[in-house]
């Protein structure tokens, strides 16, 4: 926490440290509602969360509690980004936008991508989708220079033409008076003692993934609060790929907690955990106790040496294209998952499918599931009479097959299954559904198996964890090996019950559990 006295500010934030499982997040929200009870006022709180998500978490939590309006009361439930866009009150035209990107690469002549938004200033955020701009803006959260950063980089463009593409893009945003989403963490980081208001109190969760820049604006907001916590896990610091500099919080002075309980990892899988975690070499030293289950750890050579077809299950990979095999067989037993954020099944595929057999049945169905059945339907007189493809319907009208037959121009009717009614859903959208069906599984139902890599499962937890210990030829080339203890450690301890580990077939490629 920071002491003031006589206009002096010291500085001392206070770390707290959860392992896996221990309720980190719970606890700093217990503590925003311990604060609003001793009477803080709202607007003198600040939560500062790594995802918009985990912001809004925190707000809507303490919002209800209290019967406060989350948004004009709780102002500073934010991540930095937004934050940075609220206090500097920048506007959405001052940002570089896709199309910014798109006229920058005609002016130049070099190829650039980059997908951002700014809907409000709750919602702040932008990728780049090329890899020189990328790397332009990892110098930046790194605060170092960009030749030291391209070097130690695996670019395969020369450095020519990253230069190039760096003065080109710095004199563009220079002569359109417009800013990316690094200036803008750079210009808050100069006004903070001008713009950002006095806080009671501040949190910081996540610490472990700032970048040096980041954790500048952190220490500067910290200048302007009362007490200042920061929380996260460096043996799950797994970012430094996007600049994340986990000694930081590491060798972060001042008072520190750890907890000590996990409420998610049973003994077997804590034993395996703790083991991997003591490979990890500059890392605070914690201990943490498991819960009172057993467990249990499982190694196996193949996917398909596992039974999935009951309970809920995470499938994990050090890369996305390693999952591909698995996709396969889960198709072929007929499960339904979803892959990084996607159902297997679309929704729109779903919505046709359950919606023609509603109209089998007589049932009226919404204009939503009539659209979908229309867009798998042929035209031209074939399933649907021509000029009649587009339906003529208000969101909110349902309609029965009935109505469709008479004034939409449907020519089919319930003689007809799905598989033959949608004549235009693909034939392995056909044989997967079909496969789906005979399983037993609810088609249109959320599902219970999901495969992401790592690096998107943070945060996540499933009772059956998969997780696949092939490396990519990169990872063993150029990767840390105590980034890659810390990514396993957060894979395995995504466990709550069972942890089922998948032994790669190249020893050379294989990560050593």
């Amino acid at each position: 926490m920071s002491l003031r006295a006589h206009g002096t500010v010291t500085t001392a934030m206070f770390r707290i440290f959860g392992p896996p499982g221990t309720g980190k997040t719970t606890k700093l929200l217990d503590m925003v509602d311990r604060s609003l009870g001793e009477g803080t006022p709202p607007q003198k709180i600040a939560f500062l969360a790594f995802t918009r998500k985990a912001a809004h978490e925190a707000r809507d939590r303490a919002a209800a509690r209290f019967e406060l309006d989350a948004k004009t009361e709780l102002p500073y439930f934010r991540t930095l980004h937004s934050l940075a866009y609220r206090l500097l009150a920048v506007k959405d035209t001052q940002m570089m936008r896709k199309e910014n990107y798109v006229e920058l690469s005609q002016v130049i002549g070099f190829p650039l991508s980059a997908s951002n938004t700014v809907g409000d200033e709750e919602d702040v955020k932008q990728t780049a989708d090329h890899p020189i701009l990328s790397l332009l803006n990892l110098a930046r959260l790194k605060c170092q220079g960009l030749r030291k950063t391209y070097d130690e980089s695996n670019l395969e463009e020369t450095w020519l033409e990253v230069n190039y593409v760096d003065e080109a893009y710095r004199a563009y945003k220079e002569e359109e008076e417009l800013l990316d989403f690094t200036d803008l963490l750079e210009l808050f980081l100069k006004e903070i003692p001008r713009v950002c208001p006095e806080f009671e109190l501040c949190f910081l969760d996540e610490a472990q993934d700032l970048s040096p820049l980041q954790w500048k604006i952190a220490k500067a907001i910290d200048h302007q609060s009362k007490k200042f916590y920061v929380a996260g896990d460096d043996d799950q610091a797994i970012y430094k790929w996007a600049g994340a500099q986990v000694s930081q919080f590491i060798n972060l002075e001042g008072g520190s907690e750890v907890l000590s309980q996990s409420y998610r990892i049973p003994r077997q899988v804590h034993a395996l955990a703790e083991r991997i975690a003591q490979r990890i070499e500059n890392r605070f030293p914690k201990k943490y106790l498991p819960k009172n289950e057993e467990g249990s750890v499982e190694y196996i050579n193949s996917i398909d040496q596992v039974d999935m077809g009951d309970g809920e299950w995470l499938v994990m990979a050090q890369a996305n294209y390693m999952l591909s095999p698995v996709v396969e067989e889960l198709k072929r037993m007929g499960y339904l998952f979803e892959r990084n954020g996607f159902r297997s099944i679309s929704d729109r595929t779903s919505l046709a499918v359950n919606g023609w057999e509603q109209l089998r049945k007589d049932k009226a169905i919404t204009y939503e599931s009539a659209k979908a059945i229309y867009s798998y339907m042929s035209g031209n007189g074939n399933r649907i009479a021509r000029g009649k493809k587009i339906l003529r319907l208000d969101a909110e009208d349902t309609v029965t097959l009935k109505d469709l037959q008479e004034t939409h121009g449907l020519l089919v009717g319930k003689e007809l299954i799905w598989h033959e009614a949608l004549d235009r859903l693909p034939d392995t959208d056909k044989v997967y559904i079909t496969s789906i069906l005979r399983s037993g599984e609810k088609f249109n139902a959320q599902p219970r198996i999901k495969l992401s890599t790592i690096h998107g499962t943070k945060g996540g937890e499933a009772d059956n964890v998969v997780l696949f210990t092939d490396l990519s030829p990169a990872a063993t080339r150029h990767t840390d090996q105590n980034d890659l203890h810390r990514l396993f450690y957060v894979g395995m301890t995504r466990t709550i019950t069972n942890l089922f580990v998948v032994e790669a077939e190249n020893y050379d490629r294989s990560y050593l559990i």
